[in-house]
C-alpha cells in the first residue's frame, strides 16, 4: 500500500488513507459488536462474512468514509463492495466535494384534472384499463434515480409495456392461473413484468432480489423453498440470473423457464388481457425470511382493491392534490400495494427512488419530496432514524418539507422517541408533526390495517409495566412514574374492517387488556397458498390471527409485543427457527442448544442477538467460532447478527419438552446472565432451599423478572 499513486482521498486523509480507512472500519465493527472480542480488519477482510455488516452497517460506513475523506461515493459501493480494499480503489476514483440535490425552483406542473375514478373495477387489471381509457397520457410514475432526474411513464405506457411482456408469457405456454416469480429490483422492469403477467391471466409471486451479484448463487439456492412452494412455472429476472437455470430447475420441479423482461417482451404486439375475476387470486405474498417453511399469502384482486380502497378513504386521498414519493422496494407489500398500486387506483402521480439511493443518500428521500412538493409517503420505522441522526445539516440547506400532509410510519415496531426526533430535527425545514401517522397492518390483511385521522400526529400512552406483565392490564401512569412503558397508537381500524383483542380462554377482552389481535374485513386473505395446516392456525372461526399482543383504548390499537418469535430487523422479518437449525450444525456448537431474539437498541428497529451453546474454552477457536456463527446467519437470514454470545451449558433456557424458550432466554441476557457458568445440579437444589428464606426476597425477584420480562417486549 505504500505505493498507492496520489489523490484525493489519500490527501484529505493526510496521506495516510489505507491505515484511516482500516481504522474507521475497525471502529465501527467494536460499535456494532460491543463487548466482543477485537476484531482483525484488513485489507482483504470481507465486510459481510468477517465483520458483519448488513445494509444499515453498510450505510453508516460510507456516510463515515465519504467524511474522513470528503468525497461523495457512488451509490451502487453501497452494496458492490465486499472489502475495504473495494473502497479504497473506489476511494481512488471518487471526485472531491458534495453533490447535494437540487431543488426545484416551482412547484411540481399541474397534471389535469380527474373527476372520476374506477370505483366498478373488479380487478387490477381492470383498474388500468380504466385509466388507460380515461387519462392515457397522465403521468403515473417518475422512476427517480436521486438526483433530480427521472423516467416519466404514463398510464398507456404501463399497459403497452406490460402487454408486450404477457405475449412472451402466453407464447412460453403459461394458462391463466400459473405463478410466476418475479425477481427484479425495484425499476421499470418490475413494474412491466407485475403488470403482464396479471395481462396474462397468471398470478406475479415477487421474491426480494440479492444484495449482490456475487451472492446470487447463495441467493437462489435460499429462495428454492419459496419458489417450490408457490409452484413457480417461470421465473422473471435479471439477466444474470438467467445463467442459474439449470442450477434453479433442478431445486424446483415446476420451473420450466427464466427469463427476462427484454427476451420476454414481444415489440409491437399488445395481446387482449386474459379475463380474470374479482375472487381469483391476484397475488402471492411471501413474508420476507420465511425460508424454510414458507407461507405464501394469497390475495385476490378483491382483497387488494377493499385495501387500497378502504386506506385511500381513511388518508382522504385525492387525485387532484396528493403525490406520493417512496424508495420502499417494490418486492415488499407496503411498496407494491401501498405506494404503487394505491397510487395507481386514485390516480396520484407517485415518484418511485431505489431503495438504494435512499440507503446511500437517506437525504435524497427528503429531497424527492422537495422537489415533487409530494402530500404523501411512508416507511419503516428505521427510516425515519436514518434521516434523524445520518444526514449532515449541509446536504439538506434549503430543503422545503411543507407539501407533506401524511407519512406513515408502518411495516415494524413504531417507536415514540423516533417520531419526536424525526419531527424536532425537521420542523425547522417545514415538517409539521401532525403529518406524521404510525400506522398498522400485515400481509394477511393486504397491507393495511389500522390507520390514524389524516393530521392528528403522535399519540401515545404511558402504562403500569408490572401491571401489564402480572394481569395484562394496561393501567394509565403519570408522565414520570418509574415503572412506565410508552406505547403508540397506531389508529383505528380501516374503514369496512374490524379488530378486537382476545384473552387466554378465546373471549374478547375489555378495553386496556392486553391479549391476542385478531381482524376480520374484506381485505382478509383465504389462507396461505398449498398450506392447510398454518391456514388452520391463522384462523378463530370468522377472526384471524395477527400474531401480536395488543391492547385497545377508545377503538386505537396498542402494540406490545409479538406472540410468535419473528425478529424483525431492518424490515426484514427473520424467522428464529430456521437461523438456530443451521447455527446448531456449527462444529463446537450445542446442536439443539442455540436461541435467536431481539433485543432492543436506541437507534435501530431490533437487534438480532445469536445465544449458542459452547465447551468450547480456547480464544482463538471462539473466536473462529463466532465468524463462523455470523457468516451462516447472514447466508440464513440475509443479515448479520448485532451480537453473538458464546454461552456456557445450560444458559439457554427450554421448556419441559425441550423447546427453546426465547422470550426467558432474552431476558436472562438482558440481566446480563448468558455468560455465566450454568450451576449444576446439586447448587440449584441447595438454592431452592434458601428460597424459602422469605417472602420478601420472592417478592424482588419476580419483580425484576417482570420488569426484565416487560423490557424486552418494549
Amino acid at each position: 500500500m505504500a505505493d498507492d499513486p496520489p489523490s484525493a482521498a489519500n490527501e484529505a486523509a493526510g496521506g495516510r488513507g489505507p491505515t484511516r480507512l482500516l481504522e474507521l472500519v475497525r471502529g465501527l465493527a467494536r460499535e456494532l459488536r460491543p463487548g466482543g472480542a477485537d476484531p482483525r480488519v484488513a485489507m482483504d477482510s470481507h465486510l459481510d462474512r468477517d465483520l458483519g455488516f448488513d445494509s444499515l452497517g453498510r450505510t453508516e460506513l460510507m456516510l463515515r468514509v465519504e467524511r474522513a475523506f470528503s468525497v461523495k461515493l457512488s451509490e451502487t459501493l453501497l452494496v458492490a463492495a465486499e472489502t475495504p480494499a473495494d473502497i479504497w480503489r473506489a476511494l481512488q476514483r471518487a471526485t472531491p466535494g458534495s453533490a447535494r440535490a437540487p431543488g426545484p425552483e416551482e412547484a411540481a406542473p399541474a397534471l389535469g384534472t380527474v373527476a372520476a375514478l374506477p370505483t366498478g373495477a373488479e380487478t387490477l387489471t381492470e383498474v388500468l384499463q380504466w385509466h388507460v381509457a380515461h387519462h392515457p397520457a397522465r403521468t403515473h410514475v417518475w422512476l427517480a434515480d436521486g438526483h433530480g432526474d427521472a423516467e416519466i411513464l404514463d398510464y398507456a405506457a404501463l399497459d403497452g409495456r406490460a402487454r408486450a411482456v404477457a405475449e412472451g408469457i402466453l407464447e412460453a405456454g403459461l394458462r391463466p392461473g400459473a405463478r410466476v416469480a418475479l425477481m427484479l429490483p425495484t425499476g421499470a422492469d418490475f413494474l412491466h413484468a407485475f403488470y403482464g403477467i396479471l395481462h396474462a391471466g397468471c398470478i406475479p409471486v415477487p421474491i426480494y432480489p440479492p444484495a449482490r451479484p456475487s451472492q446470487l448463487e447463495d441467493h437462489l439456492r435460499r429462495q428454492a423453498a419459496i419458489l417450490a412452494d408457490a409452484g413457480a412455472e417461470l421465473m422473471v429476472t435479471v439477466p444474470e440470473a438467467r445463467k442459474l437455470a439449470l442450477f434453479l430447475r433442478a431445486k424446483v420441479a415446476s420451473l420450466a423457464r427464466v427469463e427476462t423482461v427484454a427476451r420476454l417482451s414481444r415489440a409491437g404486439i399488445g395481446v387482449a388481457t386474459i379475463g380474470r375475476r374479482g375472487d381469483d387470486i391476484a397475488l402471492l405474498q411471501y413474508t420476507s425470511g420465511s425460508t424454510g417453511e414458507p407461507k405464501g399469502v394469497a390475495l385476490s384482486h378483491a382483497n387488494l382493491l377493499a385495501n387500497i380502497r378502504a386506506m385511500g378513504q381513511a388518508m382522504e386521498a385525492d387525485s387532484n392534490r396528493d403525490v406520493f414519493v417512496s424508495w420502499l422496494p417494490l418486492y415488499h407489500d407496503m411498496g407494491l400495494i401501498g405506494a404503487w398500486l394505491g397510487s395507481l387506483y386514485f390516480a396520484v402521480p407517485v415518484s418511485i427512488l431505489s431503495p438504494l439511493s435512499f440507503l446511500a443518500r437517506p437525504e435524497s428521500w427528503l429531497w424527492e419530496m422537495h422537489r415533487r412538493r409530494a402530500t404523501l409517503s411512508g416507511a419503516p420505522n428505521f427510516a425515519f432514524d436514518l434521516c434523524t441522526h445520518r444526514i449532515d445539516e449541509g446536504d439538506i440547506e434549503g430543503l422545503d418539507l411543507s407539501s407533506a400532509r401524511m407519512v406513515v410510519n408502518g411495516a415494524e415496531p413504531v417507536r415514540p422517541e423516533t417520531i419526536r426526533a424525526f419531527c424536532r430535527r425537521f420542523a425547522r425545514y417545514g415538517f409539521d408533526a401532525r403529518a406524521l401517522a404510525p400506522v398498522y397492518g400485515l400481509a394477511e390483511s393486504g397491507v393495511g390495517l389500522a390507520f390514524p385521522p389524516p393530521g392528528r400526529g403522535l399519540v401515545t400512552d404511558r402504562i403500569d409495566r408490572a401491571a401489564l406483565a402480572e394481569r395484562s392490564q394496561a393501567v394509565p401512569v403519570a408522565v414520570d412514574h418509574e415503572h412506565a412503558s410508552e406505547f403508540v397508537a397506531c389508529g383505528l381500524p380501516l374503514p369496512g374492517h374490524q379488530f378486537r383483542v382476545v384473552d387466554e380462554t378465546g373471549r374478547e377482552a375489555g378495553e386496556r387488556r392486553q391479549g391476542r389481535l385478531q381482524f376480520a374485513g374484506p381485505s382478509s386473505t383465504r389462507g396461505y397458498h398449498g398450506n392447510r395446516r398454518k391456514t388452520a392456525e391463522l384462523f378463530d372461526g370468522d377472526w384471524l390471527e395477527t400474531g401480536d399482543l395488543a391492547y385497545i383504548v377508545a377503538g386505537d390499537v396498542y402494540l406490545t409485543g409479538r406472540i410468535k418469535d419473528v425478529v424483525i430487523r431492518a424490515g426484514r422479518n427473520i424467522h428464529p427457527h430456521e437461523v438456530e437449525g443451521a447455527v446448531g450444525e456449527l462444529d463446537g456448537v450445542r446442536r439443539g442448544c442455540v436461541a435467536v431474539f431481539a433485543a432492543p437498541a436506541p437507534d435501530r428497529s431490533e437487534r438480532l442477538v445469536v445465544a449458542a451453546e459452547t465447551r468450547e474454552a480456547d480464544a482463538a477457536r471462539r473466536a473462529r467460532m463466532t465468524q463462523a456463527i455470523q457468516a451462516v446467519v447472514l447466508d440464513v437470514a440475509g443479515v448479520a447478527p448485532d451480537e453473538v454470545v458464546l454461552a456456557p451449558p445450560r444458559a439457554v433456557l427450554k421448556t419441559s419438552s425441550g423447546k427453546i424458550r426465547r422470550a426467558a432466554t432474552a431476558e436472562r441476557y438482558l440481566r446480563g446472565g448468558l455468560d455465566e457458568a450454568a450451576r449444576h445440579p446439586w447448587w440449584q437444589i441447595a438454592r431452592l432451599g434458601l428460597a424459602g428464606a422469605g417472602a420478601g426476597v420472592r417478592a424482588v425477584g419476580r419483580a425484576l423478572s417482570q420488569f426484565a420480562f416487560a423490557g424486552w417486549w418494549w
